[in-house]
């Protein structure tokens, strides 16, 4: 059994459960490599398709939704600036 089976996910931060889908989307190689919170993640492989993927993901994996007004490029540029994206519609 891997550490992030069955309920486990309800354990771990915001950020992991973010950098682990950003993983998941940017696949191979990608997902292998550091994946340092301010790096621009357009830097790190993510195409607009894959964001768009990255943002489907994001508000099923936290149970929000992202209004029209919240997708810019600012709050998409990095892994820490989606991190307070999530951390703002989760409080509303």
């Amino acid at each position: 059994m891997t550490p992030l089976a069955d309920d486990s996910s309800a354990q771990l931060t915001v950020r992991e459960r973010l950098i682990a889908l950003v993983r998941k989307i940017l696949g191979p190689p990608s997902a292998n490599r550091p994946l340092p919170i301010d790096a621009r993640l357009a830097d790190l492989g993510m195409s607009s398709l894959k964001m768009v993927n990255l943002m489907l993901a994001m508000e099923v994996q936290f149970d929000i939704a992202i209004p029209q007004e919240e997708i810019t490029p600012e709050n998409f540029a990095s892994i820490a600036s989606v991190e307070a994206v999530i951390g703002r519609l989760r409080k509303i």
